[in-house]
């Protein structure tokens, strides 16, 4: 009798935890705000001359055969280019049906920030009229580079290089932050400091082949972080103001 009865209580079905969307302090978005400030106008600083894009791109150039020798090593293609990427894709993909059968809003917008990072980068990228460093004259190509707030000549080439897309996969796991935070607050920077790791070594690859400049990948980052606090706190901000009403 009091097994039956234990069977028939609610407490012996695990009841699914939801995680609530929470905003967060005004504080924090001030402190990244100044912060995003302070970055933006040092990388602004830093693409002003562009040596050491050069300098570090260009140790991957070979000026004997006037190419990129690691541009077509497939390992690296493999590892760095497909498999890292499709890593980053599949972790988005789970967490937002895991967050859709669960019914976890905040899985699912952490999902859609993960894709959100890229896709902004994507079109800034797909529109810029600055060319990668293979397609560059000193780097055996035809185009002529300017500077990141010049305007672009005629020659620039096919453009369509900055900011760095591929970097951008990496560093859209920043998002996972929102996952952790606040309950498990070392658990959100180290999810956050990963993905910044992550997003470089992806972008260093890319270096290695002669596709992307340093800054390329360090506005990416800037950018990917950028929107996600934008659309967390935006989508917080109104979620909070709908349930008072």
């Amino acid at each position: 009798m009091q097994l039956t009865s234990k069977l028939n209580q609610t407490e012996t079905s695990t009841p699914i935890r939801i995680k609530a969307l929470y905003p967060l302090p005004r504080r924090f978005y001030a402190i990244h705000a100044v912060l995003l400030m302070v970055f933006g106008l040092l990388f602004l600083w830093f693409a002003r001359e562009g040596s050491l894009d050069t300098m570090l791109t260009g140790y991957w150039f070979d000026p004997l055969t006037q190419r990129f020798p690691w541009k077509e090593n497939r390992w690296l293609d493999l590892i760095n280019h497909r498999v890292l990427k499709d890593m980053v894709i599949a972790t988005g993909v789970t967490l937002l049906i895991a967050g859709l059968l669960r019914r976890q809003p905040r899985w699912v917008l952490v999902a859609l920030l993960i894709g959100l990072g890229p896709l902004v980068v994507g079109i800034l990228k797909a529109t810029s009229a600055h060319a990668c460093p293979w397609d560059l004259v000193e780097f055996g190509g035809k185009a002529f580079s300017y500077p990141l707030l010049g305007t672009p000549t005629g020659d620039s080439g096919p453009g369509r290089c900055f900011p760095g897309g591929h970097a951008s996969s990496g560093f859209s796991l920043m998002a996972l932050f929102f996952l952790y935070w606040p309950e498990r607050r070392r658990m959100a920077w180290f999810c956050w400091s990963g993905a910044l790791v992550l997003g470089l070594v992806m972008g260093y690859g890319q270096m290695m082949r002669g596709a992307h400049f340093l800054s390329h990948n360090l506005w990416a980052g800037w950018w990917v972080w950028l929107v996600q606090l934008l659309t967390y706190g935006c989508i917080t901000h109104l979620t909070k103001t709908m349930r008072k009403k």
